[in-house]
């Protein structure tokens, strides 16, 4: 065991795309649990986007000059509590740091499937999927034979959301991509139809030639001018699915998009954003859908492996910079003999 415990914190507010110097990384000695917790060693760390709306100054942010929070798995390593027992695998929403001591509340056993890897309880069967899940299934009310579009297709979400897409019965599936790269591994290994590179012209064209005939579902990762492309090419009583937005998160300053609002009337479109967190009586469910296809080989993994808590920070930025396929995950040394980074 570590005589002492890192922990990340945030030192300044960004103004636009953040730097390795918003954050320090801080020494102290290993927490001890008193009666009640127990102390986590955390093995797999989850950084997200919307970690980045968190560094800003927003009802419940990131406070300066503190631990920073985040979904993580760990390992009891030490229990004052017959409720978590030493050597358990658990997750909780204390990351961004090496060590963490928890109360039986904060956290949540997870399930052993086998030939689950522990990656996809931060990813495919975490809050990733969940999100990719609940927004076809709760918020756009996906039907057999729906054509989709998906912005920041090669993200964790955009990733899981095509996989899920696919075994729920869309139809054609198109996505948007920061690379040629991303694009070919989307329609090769994901199973979309066609992507198109953001950067090679305006959305609107770019989405005419992938999706001549329009579309049934947005799920919109990106918002901006994605957003504005996808209203114009929505068929009637098309559904657009909010779960974030990228490209202003770095950009405070930019507009916000421009379409014919008169859209939404004329074509009976519907325009839904949501919150994964109260949705997670649907987790039970997720596991039920997606583990039999896990299991089954028919459900692959997208995921960006990064070894070694201290390179947590630079997997954040790289992230925000579009460096990753699929979901990005942090994972301690230890866990694995190989050292694997995130390719520019």
């Amino acid at each position: 065991m570590n005589e002492t415990a890192l922990t990340v914190h945030q030192t300044a507010r960004p103004h636009g795309f953040p730097t390795a110097e918003h954050f320090a990384f801080v020494e102290s000695a290993l927490p001890e649990p008193v009666v009640g917790t127990a102390l986590v060693e955390n093995l797999y760390w989850s950084v997200d986007p919307y970690h980045r709306e968190m560094m800003d100054e927003v009802p419940g942010g990131f406070g300066l000059h503190a631990p920073l929070e985040g979904r993580t798995i760990g390992r009891v390593i030490a229990s004052r509590t017959p409720r978590l027992a030493e050597g358990e695998t658990v997750f909780h929403r204390q990351g961004w740091r090496t060590h963490a001591v928890v109360t039986p509340e904060e956290v949540r056993q997870l399930p052993r499937f086998g030939g689950v890897p522990p990656t996809a309880y931060l990813g495919i069967l975490g809050g990733t999927g969940l999100t990719a899940y609940v927004g076809l299934t709760r918020i756009a009310r996906l039907q057999e034979g729906e054509d989709l579009f998906v912005s920041a297709a090669a993200g964790g979400v955009g990733t899981a959301t095509g996989r899920f897409a696919r075994l729920l019965g869309a139809g054609r599936l198109v996505g948007s991509a920061g690379s040629a790269a991303k694009a070919g591994h989307l329609t090769r290994e994901v199973g979309y139809d066609a992507v198109f590179d953001y950067h090679d012209g305006p959305a609107a064209d770019l989405l005419g030639k992938v999706a001549p005939d329009g579309i049934d579902v947005f799920v919109d990762n990106v918002g901006g001018e994605q957003l504005a492309a996808a209203v114009g090419a929505m068929r009637e009583f098309g559904r657009i699915v909010r779960i974030g937005t990228i490209s202003q998160y770095n950009t405070p300053d930019a507009p916000p998009p421009r379409f014919d609002y008169a859209d939404i009337v004329e074509k009976s479109l519907r325009m839904e954003g949501f919150l994964v967190s109260n949705h997670r009586d649907v987790q039970e469910e997720l596991y039920e859908f997606a583990v039999p296809h896990l299991q089954s080989g028919r459900l692959a993994l997208d995921e960006t492996v990064v070894d070694g808590f201290e390179h947590i920070v630079d997997a954040f930025l790289a992230m925000l910079r579009g460096a990753n396929t699929g979901k990005i995950i942090v994972r301690d040394r230890m866990e694995s003999p190989k050292e694997l980074t995130v390719a520019e």
